[in-house]
């Protein structure tokens, strides 16, 4: 498995991480197995993953425990994400949503953010968190200046609770202020072939600065493997619902597109999944793919496209084929 720097952190990160907010189930993704969800961690592990993204809003801490329970007796072996920022135990913040009969807000307050980093250390059953994410950011109508927030998280690295400092669904601007009040070492936004906005300003960004890109869904939830047919219902809760690309016309033209690399995926002896992850982490500014798994032989397969190298002619044919899918209908 290729390794690759996470920023300036002096940290190393391998090129397919694992992403656990499915782990954490909840109505958007339904029943999940804990015990199938521990063994999935280790596969990735043992397929030579490393680094393991998680977050207290996955499952309201269920996603935290199982990942704690799964490395207990591995710690040394795994580079640990996890996020702060939404909040619901009070008021404090900007409502961002609802469900399970919690009201989630956007808190990047050092109170609540404090509290949180004990809450995850407990749950993680760990000492020390080694990338602390701001999940999602401030909104003007529950503004914490971001020096305040940085502030608080350079002095919890300084603690030696946390070991660098990350964002998540950040702008460039908000990122420059972040730099600004101290180290940033990532950034984790949304990226798949099916949704590239972010390489008109974040990878660049990215790049340019030396902050590593943590990319999740770059599988758009099961899309991109091929293995969600037409046929495929969903609840109405499920997340996926909320994904113009798994509308029925839409669908089809993506399975359509897939099917068109089988030649590719003989030629480098791989699943479709693996050729798009492959895909992913060869752009520009890609420093980690976060693919999610919850059976041990999705982990196994994921970590698989760390060995598959595209070369520039392939991966430029599958760019124009995704181009020319446009964007989804309505």
């Amino acid at each position: 498995m290729e390794m690759r720097r996470l920023g300036s952190s002096g940290i190393g990160v391998t090129a397919v991480g694992l992403g656990t907010w499915a782990i954490g189930g909840g109505p958007w993704w339904g029943t999940t197995n804990d015990e199938q969800s521990i063994r999935a961690i280790h596969a990735s592990l043992d397929a030579g993953i490393n680094l393991i993204d998680t977050a207290p809003a996955y499952g309201f801490g269920h996603s935290e425990r199982i990942v704690g329970r799964a490395i207990r007796d591995r710690r040394d072996r795994v580079v640990l994400a996890t996020k702060c920022g939404l909040w619901w135990k009070d008021g404090t913040g900007s409502v961002f949503f609802e469900q399970s009969g919690k009201t989630v807000r956007r808190s990047l307050d050092p109170r609540t953010i404090r509290i949180e980093v004990e809450e995850s250390l407990r749950r993680l059953g760990t000492d020390r968190i080694d990338l602390m994410q701001t999940h999602w950011q401030a909104t003007p109508d529950a503004p914490t200046p971001i020096a305040d927030t940085m502030a608080c998280l350079t002095q919890l690295r300084a603690e030696g609770k946390i070991r660098a400092i990350g964002v998540s669904n950040a702008t460039p601007a908000q990122m420059d202020e972040y730099r600004a009040a101290g180290d940033l070492a990532a950034c984790q936004p949304r990226y798949s072939m099916l949704d590239r906005k972010i390489e008109a300003d974040v990878l660049p960004y990215c790049r340019d600065q030396g902050i590593a890109a943590l990319v999740y869904s770059p599988l758009e939830q099961g899309l991109l493997t091929g293995k969600i047919g037409m046929d495929r219902q969903f609840s109405p809760e499920a997340a996926r619902n909320m994904i113009p690309w798994f509308r029925p016309g839409n669908r089809h033209r993506v399975l359509d597109m897939l099917a068109r690399w089988d030649d590719l995926c003989e030629k480098h002896a791989c699943s479709l999944a693996q050729l798009v992850i492959a895909w992913t982490v060869a752009q520009p500014g890609v420093t980690c793919a976060l693919c999610g798994a919850r059976k041990p032989e999705d982990a196994e397969e994921n970590a698989g496209a760390g060995a598959v190298h595209l070369g520039p002619e392939d991966a430029a044919r599958m760019r124009a084929d995704v181009e020319a899918l446009g964007e989804p209908a309505a």
